[in-house]
């Protein structure tokens, strides 16, 4: 009998699956149009934003919802222009500093974690993943962060009978992801900054930061949209 986790990743990476191909359709679509001299438009480039970013978050999903079996691996070259489109429209920049072709088990983690630190971040930010000798921090930096008590409190730790919207279902699903892949995580909170922390095989590779040409950007746009 599947356990209940297990089904999830299952229905998770068949939707994904299933939605890849006619969204990649209208993409071979849009290639034709331009192919066949049709002229730009600003329609036609909503259309092509709007398909690059149902892309990226479908592939996003697919890899934070679907099954993690032991050997597979991500390529970086992946990662970096799933999080580049998955961007959620500008709104928050992604710094991936984890070297190599990590595992997917571990882009997994890391993925389901992005969308939990996305619920405390209304207005935006920058977050940075990287790796250190002993695991992986991911750093939140945004204006106004957002903290739902109910959700972090319990953060990591295995879900008790309390109902589960949609919007917040990483919460549920992300203390099995750690438990599969032998993983701990802690979570700090300071003002206008989160970092997570990820205990598991030693990866290499600086404990990093946001760049200062990250953070001086973010602090413009937050100025700027303030």
């Amino acid at each position: 009998m599947t356990k209940g986790a297990d089904l999830a990743t299952l229905v998770g990476a068949r939707i994904c699956h299933d939605l890849i191909s006619p969204i990649g359709a209208i993409g071979n679509g849009m290639e034709l149009l331009s192919l066949s001299g049709t002229p730009p438009s600003p329609e036609l480039e909503l259309i092509g934003d709007s398909l690059r970013n149902a892309m990226a978050r479908v592939q996003f999903f697919r890899i934070a919802f679907g099954a993690a079996q032991t050997g597979q691996v991500v390529s970086r070259s992946e990662i970096l222009d799933t999080l580049q489109g998955a961007g959620h429209g500008g709104r928050i920049a992604y710094e991936w500093k984890v070297p190599g072709n990590p595992s997917r088990s571990l882009v997994r983690t890391a993925f389901l974690i992005l969308q939990c630190l996305e619920t405390a971040m209304p207005r935006g930010g920058a977050i940075t993943i990287a790796s250190t000798s002993c695991g992986l921090n991911i750093l939140a930096a945004g204006q106004d962060l957002r903290i739902d008590p109910a959700l972090w409190d319990r953060f990591g730790q295995l879900a008790d009978n309390r109902p589960m919207i949609p919007a917040v279902v990483q919460f549920a699903l992300l203390p099995q992801a750690l438990s599969d892949a032998g993983q701990d995580v802690s979570v700090t909170f300071e003002p206008e900054r989160i970092k997570v922390t990820v205990a598991m095989d030693a990866l290499g590779g600086p404990d990093v930061s946001p760049s200062a040409d990250l953070a001086a950007n973010l602090e413009a746009d937050l100025q700027t949209k303030g």
